[in-house]
């Protein structure tokens, strides 16, 4: 491998020669060496679309010249139209908590492939220079939060349709399970009778109410602090760059994004992200619910509630031969566990990170709610395929189960008061008898005894 060598003012340092990344990134790759993990490419592109933003609102202000600013223009177009140059950013996630190692490794990308545009070499830092061009107008503490908050933006996009086709499916499994009473539980001990469609209307609810949370969450992403520089005070930056690229950023983006009016909130704080990462959770916990209870009605076969068939997808056991499992719950259940973690992480980044007039753990916090999206999308897309289009009502051992339960004695209480019912419910429990058997046996009259006690009146 051969190496150019590049100076900046800690000294001179050896880049390879094939790379568009410089001197910083370098220095980054060398002493950032701790995880393996990189940006994904959603936020590398999302850093891309707001460089992009930023240098059109730079040559509208006539503050980069036209054949360095379009240069500059062809080297972002190669990473967002054509995917080109994604291989060029290979700092570790665990880096400086401002992520300024990133932001300098995309200007030093765009700066060299733009000098090679325009006939120079790379690393020369000549007629485009990473800081004075690619940078102009910003911070690293403004555009780590603003590409933040569009790369969440253009993932949480992505969710959106994913659970309102998991809606979708649980409206078919209500319809599928209208007429079907059976026990209900609670404390994991036998209930009064609910219909099965009404626990699937349980989960759909809370899937409405968080994803209508979720949206109400983009109406405050949608704000970004860009234009703020360092501290939000605009240093550096034209009184018109703001304004500008907002409105580039927005035709690029097709979302609609807004100008922080205090731009030192969204540097020294990221609040937006939190509450993002906190509304994840609840959704986590919602699937998590539907998970869980969708595998304790299907266990079994024979010794379990066995009240629902799970799709037979694959073999269960190395051991246990013909054995089934409820490997998509057991799956949707872990990813939720995770996004719960996650948003654990994301708290403390906040809460440890938010010092004074900068976060310092940027990086952290956007890798793990990114990747919380990320998860949740696909354990959602596995769970409707694999689980919840094949999901059917056992309707034998749930017609059977209905038969020997119980609490259907509730029904009598206005009758023959509670204590009478206890005893019948006890007697029946332990003679293994039903409760209409019972009440028979204490030669109980009761009027209509037959209606009061069928399951399916009582719903």
């Amino acid at each position: 491998m051969s190496f150019r060598i590049e100076k900046d003012v800690l000294g001179e340092i050896e880049v390879p020669s094939n790379v568009y990344w410089g001197i910083n990134t370098q220095r980054a790759i060398k002493n950032f060496q701790i995880s393996g993990k990189t940006f994904p490419q959603v936020f590398i592109t999302a850093l891309a679309q707001l460089k992009k933003a930023c240098l059109l609102a730079n040559m509208g202000l006539d503050l980069i010249n036209k054949d360095n600013g379009n240069a500059v223009l062809q080297a972002i177009n190669e990473i967002l139209k054509e995917n080109k140059h994604l291989d060029q950013f290979p700092i570790d996630i665990f880096q400086t908590g401002s992520g300024t190692q990133t932001n300098m490794n995309m200007n030093e990308v765009l700066a060299n492939r733009a000098n090679e545009i325009l006939g120079h070499p790379r690393g020369k830092k000549y007629p485009v220079h990473p800081n004075d061009h690619v940078n102009k107008s910003q911070s690293s503490n403004d555009v780590i939060p603003s590409t933040m908050h569009i790369s969440a933006l253009i993932m949480i996009q992505k969710l959106f349709p994913v659970l309102e086709s998991l809606l979708e499916q649980l409206e078919n499994k209500i319809n599928d399970f209208k007429d079907i009473v059976k026990v209900g539980r609670t404390h994991l001990q036998d209930a009064v009778p609910i219909p099965l469609s009404l626990e699937f209307e349980v989960y759909k609810k809370q899937i409405e109410t968080n994803l209508e949370r979720l949206k109400n969450t983009c109406d405050e992403l949608y704000y970004i602090p860009i234009g703020g520089t360092a501290l939000g005070t605009g240093l550096n930056a034209h009184k018109d760059f703001a304004k500008l690229t907002v409105s580039h950023l927005s035709k690029i983006t097709n979302l609609p994004i807004k100008v922080n009016p205090v731009k030192a909130e969204g540097i020294a704080s990221h609040n937006t992200i939190v509450n993002l990462s906190g509304n994840l959770r609840l959704l986590a916990l919602s699937l998590l619910k539907m998970a869980n209870d969708i595998r304790w009605m299907g266990s079994g076969p024979r010794a379990g509630l066995s009240e629902l068939k799970l799709p037979q997808n694959e073999p269960g056991s190395s051991i246990m031969p013909g054995k089934i499992n409820p490997t998509q719950s057991e799956a949707l259940i872990q990813v939720c566990l995770q996004v719960i973690g996650n948003d654990s992480i994301v708290s403390f980044g906040e809460a440890y990170g938010s010092i004074l007039d900068l976060n310092v753990c940027k990086p952290i916090m956007i890798i793990n709610l990114l990747e919380s999206i990320e998860i949740l999308i696909g354990g959602i897309n596995s769970f409707i395929d694999h689980c919840l289009s094949g999901l059917e009502a056992n309707t034998i051992q749930i017609n059977k189960n209905l038969e020997q339960m119980l609490m259907i004695v509730t029904n009598l209480t206005p009758i023959i008061g509670y204590d009478k019912c206890s005893e019948i419910a006890q007697l029946a429990y332990k003679e293994g008898k039903t409760c209409k058997t019972v009440i028979k046996e204490m030669g109980l009259k009761i009027d209509n005894l037959d209606e009061l006690l069928d399951p399916k009146k009582m719903v």
